[in-house]
């Protein structure tokens, strides 16, 4: 088995993946996302630099995720803020929803808030 390194024995079922190539088998039951461990058998899988993927991962592989709206960012313009990427308009003040990108924000208890409602709803008067 290409995943537990385990003999396959003779008669025990097996999984063959194509896109992996001839001299790889699986046990059905170790033929599983490299990522998340999700049980591909019956599953779209895809196969990269010798891992077994499920479709989230591998899409995860390719593209970023936005933190705000767990969606693949396919624009070239995005931002990566607070150790994420998000799209430019996901990227919001956590009180009044304007958009951050690219203008200075303040973090409060680990949320993004613009400079004026820092002011307004936060600072020390």
């Amino acid at each position: 088995c290409y995943h537990c390194k385990l003999t396959m024995k003779e008669g025990d079922p097996a999984v063959y993946a194509e896109r992996a190539g001839y001299d790889k088998l699986w046990h059905p039951g170790c033929f599983v996302c490299c990522t998340c461990g999700e049980l591909l058998v019956d599953m779209i899988y895809f196969w990269k630099n010798g891992n077994l993927y499920c479709g989230r991962h591998y899409c995860d592989s390719e593209r970023p995720r936005c933190a705000g709206c767990d969606e693949l960012i396919f624009s070239n313009e995005y931002t990566l803020a607070e150790g994420q990427n998000w799209h430019l308009k996901h990227f919001c003040c956590f009180d009044c929803d304007c958009v951050l990108a690219g203008i200075t924000y303040i973090t409060v208890n680990d949320k993004p808030v613009c400079k004026s409602c820092y002011m307004k709803n936060h600072a020390v008067v």
